[in-house]
């Protein structure tokens, strides 16, 4: 067979991360062994899957219909591979996990580090995503554990979920920025004159989702939420940010918070994962992620005190 599995994941890698060298260091490999692969693919082949556009490796369209009908082999010799490490163990070969960009990832390490501890033989692998993103992973099989899927889940069925929280956007500019100083609230038709700066909704097969961008509104795509929180207070655009991330540009008069007379983006956040997903390593992290101090930290919410007798402070 001249199509081989590392062959479709090295076309994956290339299209994700748009250039050889970016999918060479997400693969753990150099540059030069990418290239010997897709140039040997070709060859075999007797096409050209790839061609070059400044710095970027774009796909032909016959690159696009291997990569697309590939992807679909690699989800399914993946979920071939969980599937028999299952039967004989209970716990997964390997547990993907897709986060929500707004949570705080941070929050993650120690509930891993847990796990490490504890457990072995289930490889971790994590991946941020944003909007229907987390929802897109499990209907496309590229995660098993979806952190933080926002809204409402696609239609179908053949998820389950527990409620997460909501998050806690805030609307903010640049104090050089011709909103900082506009009256509150801000009307939609004066937010229209302005650049907004957003992430792009993740989803490869599901349709895409927007949040707090007006319809016709300009707008500056930017790779993920530090881009975003860095393009503001450069005055690039505007937009809703997660509050734990604004906040202390905030307090440093790096941004400064505005109200508006369109509703905030603050959609509510699930764990998700699919119905007919069952093994022991899933378990293990759903029954953690229901503790309500680590719900808190990945939202960036300061934890609860416990309530205690008569006022009295808990004692040390």
């Amino acid at each position: 067979m001249r199509i081989s599995l590392d062959a479709l994941q090295i076309l994956d890698a290339i299209d994700t991360r748009g250039s050889f060298a970016a999918a060479a260091e997400a693969l753990h490999r150099v540059p030069s062994a990418l290239t010997h692969a897709i140039q040997k693919l070709e060859d075999d082949l007797a096409v050209t899957l790839f061609v070059r556009q400044g710095r970027r490796a774009v796909l032909t369209p016959a690159g696009r219909l291997l990569l697309e009908e590939g992807r679909h082999l690699l989800s399914a010799a993946g979920e071939l591979e969980c599937r028999v490490k299952r039967i004989a163990t209970g716990w997964e070969h390997e547990l993907r996990i897709a986060v929500e960009a707004v949570l705080d990832l941070n929050a993650l390490w120690p509930l891993i580090g847990a796990f490490y501890k504890q457990m072995s033989g289930t490889r971790l692998r994590l991946s941020t995503e944003v909007l229907g993103g987390c929802w897109d992973a499990l209907a496309t099989r590229r995660a098993d554990l979806a952190i933080g899927a926002p809204g409402d889940m696609p239609p179908g069925g053949g998820y389950r979920t527990q409620a997460l929280g909501r998050s806690q956007p805030v609307f903010a500019v640049a104090p050089g920025h011709p909103l900082a100083k506009m009256r509150e609230p801000i009307p939609a038709a004066e937010l229209l004159k302005h650049r907004a700066v957003v992430i792009a909704d993740t989803s490869r097969q599901l349709l895409a989702r927007t949040a707090g961008l007006l319809s016709g509104q300009d707008t500056l795509v930017v790779p993920d939420f530090a881009a975003k929180l860095a393009a503001q207070v450069a005055g690039l655009g505007v937009g809703h940010l997660p509050l734990p991330l604004a906040a202390p540009e905030i307090a440093a008069g790096r941004l400064v918070a505005k109200r508006t007379t369109e509703a905030a983006p603050d959609l509510p956040l699930h764990v998700a994962w699919r119905s007919d997903h069952e093994g022991l390593a899933l378990s293990w992290f759903l029954e953690r992620l229901g503790d309500e101090a680590l719900r808190a930290r990945l939202l960036g919410e300061a934890p609860k005190k416990r309530a205690t007798r008569a006022g009295r402070s808990p004692s040390r």
